[in-house]
């Protein structure tokens, strides 16, 4: 082990979809050891022995392990704020899947309490790691499109459809404003980390074809305080896409995600334009952000590296998931000083 891949032993809360794709790709990590699955239904325990991963009955038994340096909590999201402040007040850092919370007093807590037990706080938003994120990043960044107008972004995909009539994800408590938790909010946390600070939200819901009480599609605009717009979109209820696509006024940069961060194939595809000129395409191969994510966690906790992501920044995409959720009520323009 060197330097730069300082160990951590984790334990991963939760064995659903997320939590089963995090260990599965943890399970043989060099610089990651997972120490234990938390999982108090013991209807999955047979399947985390056959990861040949150990079972910890609950958080309790995880936080008392002076061997578990971190948990990851792949948690429902009501369970988040409180799981978060157990793991601080037992001086374990927390590495917690979106949303953070569902309000933001909520995830002002949980922040204040890391913060007040000197913990480290990490966020499941792993699409500020793939590399056609960071070079559209490094671009706005340094100019390249001269003034940003405005950027289009959509996050859309099936997997869910079959999720069962009241599982917790159809509930408009629980996961309000259709794909906002699921999928949207990774949009908004890319285009916060593009532009800064959202200063005004309206938002829209639809029930389509699921069903589900929180509905299926989400359509938000969103107005930043540098003066740029925005528009996001999430449905739960069709074919695979991702796209990301910022305007500035000397070129456009589009980014075309293949595959879903947790499937490796397919390539992911950046056209860039300029008035007068072709547009040209590089593509960037799947590369697997999520575990990336989690490798600048571990070395954030060691000392060894940074993290890209500020608490202010944290916080401030629930602000904008909260603001969403109360515009999407009856379609009202929403202020995020308001919130």
């Amino acid at each position: 082990m060197n330097a730069q891949n300082a160990p951590l032993t984790v334990a991963v809360a939760g064995f659903g979809w997320w939590g089963k794709h995090i260990a599965t790709r943890l399970k043989s990590h060099p610089f990651i050891k997972v120490a234990g699955i938390i999982e108090p239904f013991v209807g999955n325990h047979s399947a985390i022995g056959d990861l040949g991963l150990n079972v910890i009955p609950d958080l309790a038994d995880a936080l008392d392990q002076e061997g578990i340096d971190a948990v990851i909590l792949t948690t429902p999201n009501l369970l988040h704020e409180e799981q978060v402040v157990q793991c601080a007040l037992a001086g374990k850092h927390v590495f917690c899947e979106k949303p953070l919370g569902l309000t933001a007093a909520s995830a002002r807590r949980s922040v204040a309490a890391c913060k007040e037990a000197g913990v480290l706080l990490g966020i499941g938003h792993e699409r500020r790691f793939e590399p056609a994120m960071l070079a559209l990043k490094s671009s706005i960044d340094n100019d390249e499109l001269g003034t940003v107008m405005h950027a289009e972004a959509a996050f859309s995909h099936d997997k869910l459809i079959h999720t069962p009539k009241g599982d917790w994800r159809t509930s408009k408590e629980v996961c309000p404003a259709a794909g906002m938790t699921a999928m949207g909010i990774h949009l908004t946390d890319l285009l916060i980390s593009f532009f800064g600070r959202v200063e005004t939200v309206q938002a829209m819901t639809a029930s389509r074809s699921l069903g589900w009480e929180t509905g299926d599609v989400v359509t938000v605009q969103l107005g930043f305080e540098a003066g740029m717009t925005a528009t996001l979109s999430a449905v739960l209820h069709t074919p695979h896409f991702i796209r990301m696509h910022v305007f500035g006024t000397e070129k456009w940069i589009e980014v075309l995600n293949d595959s879903h961060p947790d499937t490796p194939d397919g390539i992911v595809r950046v056209l860039t334009a300029q008035t007068g000129q072709p547009v040209e395409q590089k593509n960037y191969d799947w590369e697997d952000a999520v575990v990336a994510n989690l490798e600048s966690f571990a070395r954030y906790v060691s000392g060894t590296g940074s993290y890209p992501f500020t608490l202010e920044e944290i916080v401030h995409n629930i602000e904008v998931l909260e603001a969403i959720a109360k515009s999407a009520e009856n379609r009202e323009t929403i202020s995020l000083k308001d919130i």
